[in-house]
């Protein structure tokens, strides 16, 4: 694993020129939901619950250091060619399952609403602030920590562009609150994965990755 230290400061951050990668808006973008379960939400909602065990959660711990309600907010998104097997194969990682039903997942697609300006993490800028394209894999709790800082060094961006690790690299967005303005009034796409439409995709992928579906 290449280095991947511990964040540097918010001002040693603020003195690195930010590198950028922006979407226009109409790009379409993919998120993979829970309906149902214990934390039930929607297609447009963003999570203001954190720090959880998501690697880009910008949040602020409580005095405790455990998860609080809080104005930050984040929404995990993927785009590109390839953005729905890269939320399949983000989502259900930690079990390699794609279960159709627990929790009543569904997939959703949408074209942005306005453009978005995002810091690009995919290339060598993770290198030059210090992190090392370790930040996309490496420890999750240090990852967190470099996400609450790389929000409060840069406050103009409105997300993080990383690369999906559990699918090639594939790009996928780690989106701010900040980026609310670009979530559209409806999606153009919205299934649950139970739905006999999706089980083509989801067999294949499935196929690709190693996972199972059930």
């Amino acid at each position: 694993m290449g280095k991947f230290p511990e964040p540097p400061g918010v001002e040693v951050l603020r003195s690195i020129e930010p590198v950028l990668h922006r979407l226009a808006a109409g790009t379409l973008v993919s998120r993979l939901y829970f309906v149902g379960g214990e934390h039930p939400t929607s297609w447009d909602t963003f999570r203001h619950v954190g720090p959880t065990t998501s690697r880009f959660d910008h949040h602020l711990p409580d005095g405790q250091g455990s998860a609080q309600q809080q104005d930050r907010g984040i929404m995990y998104l993927a785009t590109g060619p390839e953005a729905i097997p890269t939320c399949l194969a983000e989502v259900f990682q930690a079990t390699r399952l794609i279960d159709r039903h627990a929790r009543d997942p569904v997939l959703t697609g949408f074209a942005l609403a306005d453009d978005l300006a995002l810091l690009d993490l995919s290339g060598p800028f993770a290198t030059a602030i210090g992190a090392s394209m370790a930040v996309h894999s490496g420890p999750r709790p240090r990852a967190r920590r470099w996400a609450q800082q790389l929000y409060d060094a840069y406050p103009t961006i409105d997300g993080l562009l990383y690369c999906a690790s559990m699918y090639a690299n594939a790009p996928a967005i780690a989106l701010f609150e900040r980026g609310a303005r670009a979530i559209p009034e409806r999606p153009v796409f919205h299934r649950e994965l139970r739905d006999a439409v999706m089980a083509n995709i989801l067999t294949e992928t499935a196929r690709v990755i190693g996972y199972q579906v059930v």
